[in-house]
This record gives structure tokens, sequence and C-alpha cells, in this order.
């Protein structure tokens, strides 16, 4: 059998040094992949009209948003969107010329109305029996009147 000197220093002890730099080199491209993806993310909502506060406001909203099923959704209404119900009964109401016995308490199974506060809107939707409000109704359709 014939020895060959360099089988002699077949095992080496690693030197930790060398593995540093990979892990730093990890570190500082999962933080650049973090910082992008939610520059990213922040430019996205920003280009569909998001809001980042999360709460409603006046900015840009859909002019129409729902859908007009007239089988579903027969009764129609409009007036200006408000937040609150009535002891209970829906989440917004129309305010509407004749004062608070004209106004119609809405909720939604289906729709976002959030964003419509404070603007004149037309609803369309199904009028459900209420104890406290005059008139309530769950909301399929909005469009915005101004």
């Amino acid at each position: 059998m014939v020895h060959d000197a360099s089988s002699d220093n077949l095992i080496r002890s690693l030197d930790t040094a060398d593995t540093k730099l990979p892990i730093k080199m990890f570190v500082v491209a999962l933080v650049a992949v973090l910082v992008v993806g939610v520059g990213a993310g922040y430019a996205v909502s920003q280009a569909r009209g998001g809001s980042t506060t999360g709460g409603a406001s006046k900015g840009p909203v859909q002019k129409t948003a729902g859908t007009q099923n007239t089988k579903i959704f027969k009764d129609k209404a409009e007036g200006i969107l408000k937040e609150g119900g009535v002891e209970g009964e829906g989440s917004f109401h129309l305010e509407r010329p004749g004062g608070t016995s004209q106004n119609v308490y809405l909720t939604s199974s289906s729709l976002d109305l959030s964003g419509y506060i404070g603007r004149k809107v037309r609803v369309q939707g199904e009028t459900f029996s209420a104890e406290k409000a005059g008139w309530l109704m769950d909301v399929g359709y909005v469009e915005v009147l101004q």
C-alpha cells in the first residue's frame, strides 16, 4: 500500500472566522428584503387609494359599490351617511330632510359603508323589521351622489 502524505491532513478544524461573514451577509439581506417588502406594500396601498390611518376619510372611494339586484334589494333611500344606529339597531344612518324621524338606519352584510361617511349617497337594500328604528335596511348597493 502506498502512503500518501496528503491523506494525513484529511481532517482539519474549521476556523470560526470563516462562518461569520456569511451570517452577516444573511442578516443584511434579510433586513433589505423586509424593507423592500414593507415599502412595496405601502406603495401598492397608496396606489389603490388606501388609508394608512384605518379610519374613514373623504379621500377617494368607489362611486358605486355592491350589486343592484332588484329582486333582493328592492328598497331605495338617499341622504347624508352618518355613523351610528339607534339603540343597537344599525351601524349607520342616513340623515334626510324632516328630522330624525326620517332617518334610515343601515347595516350591511356585504359592504363596508365606513368610507362613505359624510357623503350624500343613494343606497339600495332590503328593509327589515325593527323595534326602535323607524326604517332599518340591509344595504347591498351604495352610490355616491355628491
